[in-house]
């Protein structure tokens, strides 16, 4: 009975030690899939990996090789042919509308139609090359790289919609979690206060009502912070717009919560913005499209040469020579020449291209134009926004301060039984408020003056500034 004691004590001891191994193995497991971003980081780690990013690179490459295709078109075409086959000689004279289904013959006519067949093989290399196009490749090739610009352009947007999104997401988990301390420090100053109120009753120095109504604050703002610890959302969305939704992400406050830059990024021209830059790009692929159709109506230029050679089982008199190939009489020829040709009755479909072009073009210019009156209007608004967050933050230090002064006076009084607990209830919420407006009114200054800068189209004034405050900081 000793022995079997003692075995299963090693035993215990060795479930115990694997629990541990266990917990400690999952804790680091946790650790390595939390990563910390401040502001900078974050929007660098975004435009490095969102998948919509990478995909607008994407375009961009194929455009680019986009060009390198329609330059081809200047270099001169060579194709090389060889068949062998095995046919009958039944020939006759005529011709025949030219066509994909019946095989062309040469030779002469058959006295009488016949199933003998021979071995007969046929080679031959063209070269031809376009000199002049009056202009038509040069505006196939403007089109290619108006394509381009317009990759590029979107592919900018996108990572401005990709950096902005990422400080959204940012400011807000935050705010959230400034929301949670401000909860917190309002938590422990309820119970502070409660244990002193509850000391109060009894000891029969204030009625038993107090007490309760102390219980039931305190019970407030813990349902408060519990609503506010709701951050997971949040925190959801910034690994989301980081390209790294499995992992959990933290955020560091860096010099966010400080006093906010007095001055706001420099102006910069609305049409430079990406999203009018993509309209733009996009008139010029219309107008390049028109451009096109106008080179189109003009006479191709061809300069061609030529050589082939053929063999046959059949010699000049008709006589089949055997069933092996080459045994025939064999030819070879050259020619070299001037070919021009002309799509006389295409005018009517060019000009139906064109109309259609046109109207697309007028409709990309009625865009754009659209483009330049709303990030005009959203540049004022964001300005005006921002003006009114630098009011609010100028005043929510003056009402933090205030709502601290007013909470603890109401405290000291209350304890000299000269006000009620209701009062200090009050200053307790104004005093949380308070916390809460401080911190969210300086975030509020960042968000604007990142709205601002995304109105007029580049975040890195933004984030340039962001960095000086940063190197300032002590």
């Amino acid at each position: 009975m000793f022995a079997n004691h003692r075995v299963y004590w090693k035993t215990g001891i060795t479930v115990i030690l694997l629990l541990a191994a266990g917990q400690q193995t999952s804790a680091q497991s946790d650790q390595q899939n939390t990563r910390v971003f401040t502001l900078e980081e974050a929007v660098d780690f975004a435009l490095k990996n969102y998948p919509a990013v990478r995909a607008s690179l994407e375009r961009v490459y194929s455009a680019e090789a986009g060009v390198s295709v329609a330059r081809t078109s200047y270099l001169p075409r060579t194709e090389v042919l060889w068949q062998s086959n095995r046919a009958t000689d039944n020939n006759i004279a005529g011709l025949t509308l030219p066509n994909s289904v019946i095989a062309p013959i040469t030779g002469p006519v058959t006295l009488s139609p016949s199933n003998r067949s021979a071995w007969g093989s046929a080679g031959g290399l063209l070269f031809s090359w376009e000199p002049l196009d009056f202009g038509y490749r040069g505006a196939k090739v403007d089109a290619a790289h108006a394509v381009q610009r317009r990759a590029e352009a979107e592919a900018s947007l996108t990572r401005l919609d990709v950096g902005i999104a990422t400080v959204d997401a940012y400011l807000t988990l935050l705010a959230a979690e400034k929301t949670v301390r401000a909860a917190e420090a309002d938590v422990e100053r309820g119970e502070t206060f409660t244990k002193s109120v509850h000391v109060l009753v009894d000891n029969q120095l204030r009625a038993g009502a107090d007490a309760s109504r102390a219980d039931a604050e305190l019970a407030r703002a813990r349902v408060n912070l519990a609503r506010a610890q709701q951050v997971a959302t949040s925190r959801a969305q910034l690994a989301d717009i980081l390209g790294i939704a499995d992992a959990t992400v933290e955020v560091r406050e860096s010099t966010l919560l400080g006093a906010p830059p007095a001055t706001a990024p420099p102006a910069a021209p609305i049409s430079t913005n990406p999203a009018a830059e993509v309209q733009r790009a996009r008139v010029q692929e219309s107008q390049s499209l028109v451009h096109a159709l106008d080179r189109s109506y003009y006479p191709k230029l061809y300069l061609q040469s030529v050589v082939m050679g053929r063999g046959t089982g059949v010699d000049p008199t008709g006589k089949f020579l055997g069933g092996t190939e080459g045994l025939g009489p064999d030819r070879a020829n050259w020619a070299a020449g001037l070919m021009v040709t002309f799509p006389v009755i295409d005018i009517f479909s060019i000009k139906s291209k064109k109309a259609v072009e046109a109207a697309n073009e007028r409709a990309e210019e009625a865009r754009y134009d659209q483009a330049l009156q709303d990030l005009t209007g959203q540049l004022r608004k964001a300005q005006a926004s921002l003006d009114g967050a630098r009011k609010v933050a100028e005043n929510t230090p003056l009402e933090l301060e205030a709502a601290r002064t007013t909470e603890t006076q109401e405290r000291a009084r209350y304890q000299a039984g000269l006000a009620t607990l209701v009062g200090v209830s009050d200053a307790q919420s104004f005093l949380v408020q308070a916390e809460i407006d401080d911190a969210l009114a300086r975030l509020a200054v960042w968000q604007n003056l990142a709205s601002v800068a995304a109105a007029q189209g580049d975040l890195a004034p933004f984030l340039q500034s962001l960095h000086d405050k940063t190197q300032g900081a002590p």
